[in-house]
């Protein structure tokens, strides 16, 4: 099914109020400023709630919902003020309330039917067309919002916010904000707090291309790659569980075994196509948000990630092998390694971090290989009720086939349940065709299901 997508209006969405002179710049933190200009997409899809509703009260709802929706993004900008600015360059944003950048879309034919599909080709349609994961938009804009009504009374919802001032976290808070205000929950309203470079103070010493580049380069492969959907419910899971569980790692996470499970068939995949097991460098985003002391509010805008690493040698392919190694790595980035962050030398420190495991895995003669983690479970983004009911679906982009720089990754979501995980896995063509072959993962896993079933 090629879904067709009808553009009904683009436009400005500027805050209600200005944005006092003082906070007219707003400076990046060192954690900020060595991102690339990439975006964080968020999908939300909801189904219409209303039975037996007639086809031109639908029509008639779907307007009054996009015009509300643009209305309460108006009134959430006044408090996420630089998400209405313009980048103006790899430092600081200018908080100018030119605005976020929105589309208004329709499509002839119901969600359901959208939903049904088993594959996730149609959902960077309902994003502005453009954005992307790698590009940035010609106007500098921070947020990108686009709405999108269906035949039935279904909508979606789907935002792409610079990652130069937000991570996960950052990208629910502001959407969960702005759910709050549509459905007039002042007191449900998170009020965002923008003062990371304070916690992280920026540094101008580092050239910015040199340093982004020893930083990223090494895990980011750009080329032609597809995107399968995995889905590990909550029987899976604490079948993984069971078998993972060791005297190191007695009560393992959900994150850590569907992690070590993905990694294992992952390498398998690398092993059949090269015929050669290689070691391979694990590397998982850490929000460093719950592990400083005292933790740093949710509501904290920016960036608060930081890569950590484990190398898993070619004789440690067993699942509760590399549960310890995930875990003893990502438990390495506790409250000191966050205060050696925050010090004089904390952009030092992090730089030297980061460029450790870049030397790792480049490894001699290229004889590493590379999978990269990043986990948005318990978000709460399925809690994100915008006045019409909670999510049926939220995803991030999942084309089947696109030229990426997320080559060898994978992005781990909860489902609407709570307790299982949905991964998105980005490989090129033959390793996916390997992995989707691997029967480990086919016997505890649900590849490229309906999000309706």
């Amino acid at each position: 099914m090629v879904m067709e997508v009808e553009i009904v209006s683009k436009e400005l969405i500027k805050p209600t109020s200005p944005t006092p002179h003082h906070l007219r710049t707003h400076m990046l933190s060192f954690l900020d400023q060595f991102l690339p200009p990439i975006y964080v997409p968020m999908v939300l899809f909801y189904t219409n709630q209303e039975a037996s509703i007639s086809s031109a009260d639908i029509i008639a709802n779907n307007s009054r919902r996009a015009q509300f929706l643009k209305q309460s993004l108006s009134e959430t900008l006044t408090l996420f003020y630089p998400f209405a600015g313009r980048i103006k360059d790899h430092l600081s944003i200018d908080c100018n309330d030119e605005g976020a950048y929105c589309v208004e879309a329709r499509v002839n034919c119901s969600l359901c039917e959208f939903l049904e599909l088993t594959d996730s080709s149609n959902v960077p349609l309902l994003l502005p067309a453009e954005s992307s994961w790698t590009t940035p938009s010609a106007g500098g804009c921070v947020a990108m919002i686009q709405v999108t009504t269906f035949s039935c009374g279904g909508i979606v919802i789907g935002a792409c916010i610079s990652h130069m001032i937000a991570d996960g976290t950052a990208v629910t808070t502001f959407l969960r904000s702005w759910a709050a205000m549509s459905r007039n929950s002042g007191e449900e309203t998170a009020y965002p707090n923008f003062d990371a470079s304070c916690v992280f103070p920026q540094n101008v010493a580092y050239p910015r291309e040199a340093t982004l580049s020893a930083l990223i380069t090494p895990f980011l492969r750009k080329g032609i790659c597809r995107t399968m959907r995995v889905v590990f419910d909550a029987s899976a899971i604490a079948s993984l569980k069971a078998k993972a569980t060791s005297s190191s790692a007695s009560d393992p996470t959900r994150v850590e075994v569907v992690s070590a499970l993905l990694s294992k068939c992952i390498m398998a995949a690398f092993k059949t196509k090269s015929d050669i097991q290689k070691s391979t460098l694990i590397t998982h985003a850490v929000n460093l948000r719950q592990r400083a002391v005292p933790p740093i509010p949710k509501q904290s805008m920016g960036n608060f990630l930081c890569m950590v690493a484990a190398l898993v040698m070619t004789d440690e392919t067993k699942l509760d092998k590399l549960v310890c190694h995930l875990r003893k790595a990502i438990r390495k980035a506790d409250g000191d390694f966050v205060a050696a962050l925050q010090g004089d030398d904390g952009c030092l420190t992090f730089c030297e971090h980061i460029k450790e495991i870049g030397n790792v895995s480049c490894g001699e003669a290229g004889e590493i290989d590379n999978i990269s983690f990043t986990s948005w479970c318990n978000f709460g983004v399925y809690e994100i009720d915008y006045g019409w009911g909670k999510p049926t679906w939220v995803t991030c982009t999942a084309s089947t086939e696109s030229e990426t720089v997320f080559m060898n990754s994978v992005v781990l979501m909860d489902t609407k349940m709570g307790n299982g995980i949905e991964a998105l896995v980005y490989l090129n063509e033959q390793h996916m065709a390997m992995l989707e072959q691997n029967e480990e993962l086919l016997a505890i896993a649900t590849v490229e299901q309906s999000p309706m079933n």
